[in-house]
């Protein structure tokens, strides 16, 4: 089974960059496609991004398309979300999810990561 561990989270102002990292443990992360999502207060969760196991194929939800790059590195068990030109309506906590086979889905799940963005 994996673990993830998400990190790169923090306080920016409107405009600025950040970049989310994923980090995984376990052999068979390669295998997997890996997804991020974020919550809001009072939000249901939402996707934000993803991509198939070895980065050939790339998803985005429309908010964030043309402002956030996900990308991966399989030699490191890391999935990353590069986040640019942030917008305050961008303010989630991040979430980084492993999708373990077409049945399961997402069904491993990181803690989690803050990102606040200030007008």
């Amino acid at each position: 089974q994996v673990h993830l561990v998400e990190s790169g989270g923090g306080l920016v102002q409107a405009g600025d960059s950040l970049r989310l990292s994923c980090l995984a443990s376990g052999r068979t992360f390669r295998d997997y496609g890996m997804g991020w999502f974020r919550q809001a207060p009072g939000l249901e969760r939402e996707f934000v991004a993803g991509i198939n196991w070895n980065g050939a194929s790339k998803y985005y939800a429309g908010s964030v398309k043309g402002r956030f790059t996900i990308s991966r590195d399989n030699t490191k068990n890391t999935v990353y979300l590069q986040m640019n030109n942030l917008r305050p309506e961008d303010t989630a906590l991040y979430y980084c999810a492993a999708e373990t086979s077409t049945t399961a889905g997402y069904a491993v799940w990181g803690q989690g990561t803050q990102v606040a963005v200030s007008p």
